[in-house]
């Protein structure tokens, strides 16, 4: 039930705009209230759902997380296209252009990580969340002109918000649970990931869909172009926005995993 329900409310997403995208992703979600009603009542079950209901740090912390990847893994593929048909670079030029985001990411995340063990990790997370609706901010109103400084500090933002957002909000999943739940939690993580992935990307196709419909990107319909990629990132600014109440309204997590390490 866990497998089909994805698989078909994933299948729905990438269908959009189409009218029957509605069928597969209310099917999905259907099947997903079958299976949380189903392991709800479970003596034994395989995925504990009451986590999510039990525990609000867990779930505000899930939450943040879904809505974080639902905002930000379309970047590199808008970005990408932007660069390739806006500022006519080689895919080449374009990927040494986007590899600033993660490099500053790789730097800093480890730092960030650890801060969380010492400092409430909603704080870190929340500001890591802010900063990243600041850089997709800053990518909602690029322009032809716009000059490659400008795209590489909205990168760096976005890098550093990533690294100051994701390790914290990880520490703090697997901190807000005791051992028994690690699995789960490591699992329900990456559910969140995958559905976080997946819309977002969705998304950006569905706008360009709508937008540009079938015709291919050429110097003819760029400003059509610019425009969806704008519409996207406001989106994904808004998203992200939403996304620093769960981040913060989470709770103390500290307390909680001090009393996991007693146990």
């Amino acid at each position: 039930m866990y497998v089909i329900f994805l698989l078909s409310f994933m299948y729905g997403v990438f269908l959009i705009p189409q009218i029957k995208s509605l069928y597969f992703i209310l099917n999905g979600i259907a099947l997903s209230i079958v299976f949380f009603r189903y392991q709800w009542v479970a003596s034994n079950p395989v995925f504990n759902v009451r986590l999510f209901v039990d525990n609000r740090s867990f779930a505000f912390s899930n939450m943040a997380a879904l809505i974080n990847y639902a905002a930000t893994a379309s970047v590199a593929f808008l970005l990408s296209l932007y660069l390739q048909y806006v500022k006519n670079m080689s895919p080449q030029s374009a990927g040494l252009i986007l590899v600033i985001q993660p490099a500053i990411q790789a730097v800093f995340s480890p730092y960030a990580g650890r801060m969380s063990d010492k400092i409430e990790p909603r704080f870190i997370a929340s500001a890591g969340m802010a900063l990243t609706a600041l850089g997709l901010f800053l990518l909602a109103i690029l322009k032809i002109d716009t000059s490659m400084s400008y795209l590489a500090m909205a990168l760096c933002c976005l890098g550093f918000g990533f690294a100051l957002f994701s390790s914290p909000n990880v520490n703090a999943i697997m901190s807000s649970v005791s051992n028994e739940y690690y699995g789960i939690a490591s699992s329900s993580l990456a559910t969140m990931r995958l559905l976080g992935q997946t819309m977002s990307l969705a998304l950006a196709t569905a706008i360009f869909s709508i937008m540009l419909g079938k015709e291919e990107v050429s110097t003819a319909n760029i400003g059509i172009f610019l425009k969806s990629v704008n519409l996207s990132f406001v989106i994904s600014t808004i998203t992200c926005i939403i996304g620093i109440y769960f981040s913060y309204a989470r709770g103390e997590i500290l307390s909680h995993k001090a009393s996991n390490n007693s146990d």
